[in-house]
This record gives C-alpha cells, structure tokens and sequence, in this order.
C-alpha cells in the first residue's frame, strides 16, 4: 500500500489518541520508519502490523479499527487530497458508488504503482444496492464497510450496510448491500 494510507493511520490515532500513542503503536508493530512518504508504495504488511498493533494498544477490536479507518480515510484523508476527484463522482451517494470503478481509475493515474481493488454495482433499486468488493489483499473488508458508512456520512445519507457474502463463507468476494 502506498505511505498515504499509513500515514492515515498515523494521523488517526495522533488526532483521538495523541502522538505518545501513535509512538506505542508503532512500537508494538515493530515498525522502525519515522515517517511516510505519501507517494510511495510500501509492503502491506506494514499496514496489517499498524493495524494490530492498533488494536491491541487501543483495546479496540481490530474490526472496529479498520472501520473507524475507513470513516477517517474518506472523511479526511479522501475529501482534503481528492476533494475534486470525489466531486467528480456524483451528487449523491448513489451515483458516486455507480461511479466508484471511475474513481480508481483516476487514481491509478496519481499512483502509477497502485494495485487498486475493484468494485462493481449490481441489483440496484430505488432505496439500495450491492457493491461488490474484489481485492488481491485479504482482510480488508471492515475497512471497506468503513469506506462506505464514510461515504455515507459524506453524502448526508442514513445508510444501513450489511455484508451479504464474503470470502471466509466460500464466495470469492466481499458484497455489501447499501441501503437508505
């Protein structure tokens, strides 16, 4: 994952925690950088470690890590650096999950390097729909369902989201069902 999404991390847990909490994260992870740099791709496992480590020092379970993630990344990470990119995909939260496939595709442009997962929209109807999440990276799905009550929140939109099929119950895919 590219120093974006740890320095997300960081900032996080500095922001509620304070910068001696973010030290001891880091510490437990077993981390030795200072700082990340943005724009350039490190080893997952980095970011897993982050995570755990996280969890543990927070007492928190590591599902409620990764969503509370995924609600910052898309809340402050997503709205100040790509603010114009995410306008650009609609005027509501509907049509930014149709357009959410665009997006990365944009993205990709700004991280050459970036391995992105994919998302596809089916059964869509007047008040829901399922967004289907595939990624090479394993363990990321409550990050996802962070992303979209992130979205969410964004959009001013009281959602309900439900994962309807995953990978750890045999299908080779995350599927939330959105609904408002």
């Amino acid at each position: 994952m590219y120093g974006i999404v740890n320095k997300a991390v960081e900032e996080l847990i500095t922001q509620n925690f304070g910068a001696e909490k973010w030290e001891a994260v880091r510490t437990r992870a077993g981390i030795d950088v200072d700082f990340f740099i943005s724009t350039e791709p490190y080893d997952d496992d980095i970011t897993y470690k982050l995570a755990i480590a996280a969890s543990e020092e927070l007492h928190m379970d590591i599902g409620k890590v990764m969503v509370a993630l995924g609600e910052y990344w898309v809340l402050q990470v997503g709205k100040k650096k790509y603010g114009g990119l995410m306008e650009a995909g609609g005027n509501n939260l509907r049509d930014f999950l149709h357009n959410l496939p665009q997006f990365h595709s944009r993205i990709m442009l700004l991280y050459p390097k970036l391995t992105p997962p994919e998302f596809r929209i089916s059964d869509s109807k007047e008040n829901s729909l399922d967004v289907h999440y595939f990624s090479k990276r394993q363990g990321l799905q409550e990050f996802v369902r962070g992303l979209l009550q992130g979205l969410s929140k964004l959009y001013q939109t009281e959602t309900t989201i439900e994962l309807i099929a995953d990978r750890n119950s045999g299908s080779d895919h995350e599927i939330f069902r959105v609904s408002w």
